[in-house]
């Protein structure tokens, strides 16, 4: 190499390093939100053409709950808490299909189920098949916390519910007129139902068919930890104790933080068959695909059109609102001021 030319190259190096070293270099990476959540309150055959009263109300009580899960994380709550606050709140809320405004058995009752997960650690809690509490969700997580079991089912939950002294009620809490018109339907025609199945009113023009009410979250939290919790009140006219995926493990709710938060809301038997929640984490786990690319192969590539769909959040904060069906009520807020609801695409 020419001498004169070896000292400026030197230099060129030095200053290159120092320079490399005093600037504040990142790889080429998306900023992480320090929180985020998605909420869902059911997916299905949901009409553009529902009345305007019916479909603000929605929305409306879309964005209350998603304000409570935003809020709680953002005072530095933590991701258990938001799904349960949450989804109490669209437990109490007759829209849904979950606590008041649950559908009806075959036998004209309510029968509740719910779960929810901790993907810190993959604890776990459940109940099925629970006729006096106001928020079975609530007692899923204490069933979680406070017993060495993660399912608890009909008289079962009853009596653990007892020894939790969680807030019960009477069945009348849960009933609603417009549930019991569906359920005379169903029974007219002998069919089982998936919340708004078959419901034709044309002067609301609420929903077309299929609508499925179940309500779910998925939240990360501002120290990096996932949960999800659903819960719903099954399917109209349903018999013999049928339980869905909403209270199992893997099918309608799972969260870990290596992966991500998921809760299910649709045909319970094909995402059970499917072990939707779960299978979703284990893509993103094994094969290293973002969120987004993970819940569409599962939704549309294992599910049949119109079964239901997914909301979820990856550890890095992704949200993902996936669903194969013409709408889902959903909606998603993170720390970067994200806040929106949705019916359909």
């Amino acid at each position: 190499m020419n001498p004169i030319k070896w000292p400026l190259l030197v230099s060129l190096i030095f200053a290159l390093f120092i320079g490399g070293c005093d600037m504040d270099f990142e790889p080429d990476q998306e900023e992480v939100p320090e929180f985020a959540i998605a909420i869902h309150g059911g997916a299905g055959v949901i009409s553009r053409d529902i009345d305007p009263e019916i479909r603000d109300a929605y929305l409306e009580s879309l964005e209350n709950a998603l304000e409570i899960g935003r809020a709680i994380l953002d005072e530095g709550g933590t991701s258990l808490d938001a799904v349960e606050q949450v989804i109490r709140f669209m437990e109490d809320d007759p829209l849904f299909n979950a606590g008041r405004g649950a559908v009806m058995t075959n036998e004209g009752r309510h029968e509740l189920d719910a779960s929810i997960m901790d993907g810190s650690n993959l604890a776990t809690g459940a109940v099925a098949g629970v006729t006096t509490v106001k928020n079975p969700i609530s007692l899923a997580r204490m069933v979680m916390e406070n017993s060495r079991h993660v399912l608890f089912a009909t008289q079962g939950a009853e009596t653990f519910a007892d020894q939790m002294g969680v807030e019960r009620v009477d069945q009348e809490w849960f009933f609603t007129e417009r549930r019991y018109q569906q359920l005379q339907r169903a029974l007219e025609r002998d069919a089982v139902e998936r919340d708004h199945d078959g419901e034709e009113s044309s002067s609301l023009k609420y929903i077309d068919d299929r609508k499925m009410g179940t309500v779910g979250v998925a939240a990360l939290d501002r120290d990096g930890n996932l949960a999800a919790g659903t819960s719903t009140g099954g399917m109209t006219n349903k018999r013999f104790g049928r339980v869905g995926d909403s209270p199992i493990v893997g099918a309608g709710t799972y969260a870990d933080n290596n992966s991500c938060a998921v809760s299910s809301t649709g045909t319970g038997e094909e995402f059970i068959r499917n072990v939707v929640a779960y299978q979703i984490c284990a893509i993103m786990e094994y094969t290293g695909v973002g969120l987004q690319a993970a819940a569409e192969q599962v939704v549309f590539g294992k599910l049949q059109p119109n079964d239901g769909g997914i909301i979820a959040v990856s550890h890095t904060g992704e949200i993902a609102m996936v669903f194969n069906s013409p709408g889902m009520f959903r909606g998603a807020a993170n720390s970067f001021g994200r806040f929106e609801v949705a019916i359909w695409d």
